[in-house]
């Protein structure tokens, strides 16, 4: 017998207060980059990370691996990796009975339900792309056979802002794949001292598993049917439009926007909208928790034009700007 809403939000809530408290002890800070990476990953979307070196990116990727009872893989990206190193490749094998020749294919590490693509910008976009049909499908292609990949399914992707020597930014409809981008600021001073502290002595924390795959998967479609008002998917939708040059009426964004959010922008925004009311205990999402969740959601969706580079108006001002004028 299925359980009560009531007690699916429950366990929901209880699940996100448990998750953060086991991150917390390997990961100091950071609590918005973590309730945004759960709420990313309950609601079915992949999250690109971005941060200069040194913030525990790759940490947080694989602290969070820890405490979910899903399979993980790791790659790192470099500028001489392959498509078939993320997908996997046919081999020749023969049967040694009988001679006969036959292909079977080797599935690469793209086949788990984490994946951590660290510093993605480092390869080429020939094998940047290899993860585009797994994340939109849920799929891989190969010598004419399409395999599915095991549900749930998460490409967790880590990229250096400030190194351009040997990199290749990612497309613009790539980017679109990614349901959130998370920009990891340097800790506070507190902060930094008490992972400088922990860090230079033995560290023997051990994270436990906090939550099994069936329980995900449940937690996944519970949110899915997490009722939305009227009024809230047209707040989302306004919200949307007026990042397009075209809406706009004051002339800001004609001035500082190239290209604004399409319709996907508006879909992640209600579905993680959803769930951040669920892990907050709340039976429908409100005009706050799409406030909340819009500078993760259009950050790499809109684009800059050459006066706003040039003006040094940045994404966080564009996206503010919309949210008070909305």
């Amino acid at each position: 017998m299925a359980s009560s809403p009531l007690k699916q939000l429950d366990e929901t809530a209880h699940f996100y207060q448990s998750a953060t408290q086991e991150i917390s002890k390997v990961i100091i800070g950071q609590h918005e980059i973590i309730e945004n990476l759960l709420i990313s990953l309950l609601s079915g979307g992949h999250c690109l990370l971005v941060g200069v070196p040194g913030l525990a990116k790759t940490l947080l990727v694989k602290s969070l691996a820890s405490i979910l009872d899903l399979s993980f893989s790791r790659i790192q990206f470099t500028p001489d990796l392959m498509p078939s190193d993320i997908t996997g490749t046919e081999v020749i094998e023969e049967d040694r009975e009988t001679g006969q020749r036959i292909f079977r294919f080797i599935q690469g590490p793209v086949f788990a339900n984490i994946i951590l693509a660290d510093e993605i910008n480092r390869t080429p976009p020939k094998t940047q792309s290899a993860l585009l049909e797994a994340m939109q499908e849920h799929q891989v292609t190969s010598a004419g056979r399409t395999l599915p990949l095991e549900e749930p399914f998460f490409v967790l992707a880590t990229q250096n802002p400030i190194e351009q020597e040997g990199t290749y930014p990612l497309p613009e409809a790539q980017q679109d794949r990614f349901m959130f981008q998370l920009n990891l600021d340097y800790p506070s001073l507190e902060e930094e001292k008490v992972i400088v502290d922990q860090t230079v002595r033995i560290n023997n924390t051990r994270l436990s598993s906090v939550i099994e795959k069936r329980r995900i998967l449940d937690i996944m479609a519970f949110t899915r049917e997490i009722p939305v008002s009227d009024h809230v998917v047209e707040y989302a939708v306004n919200l949307i439009r007026k990042t397009r040059p075209s809406e706009d009426n004051d002339g800001f964004i004609r001035k500082y926007v190239r290209w604004g959010a399409g319709p996907r922008a508006a879909q992640y925004l209600i579905a993680t909208a959803k769930t951040r009311a669920a892990i907050h205990g709340k039976p429908t999402p409100d005009e706050e928790d799409i406030d909340a969740l819009t500078l993760p959601v259009l950050q790499h969706r809109v684009l800059r034009t050459f006066a706003a580079e040039a003006e040094q108006v940045d994404i966080k001002a564009i996206i503010r700007h919309i949210v008070q004028n909305k």
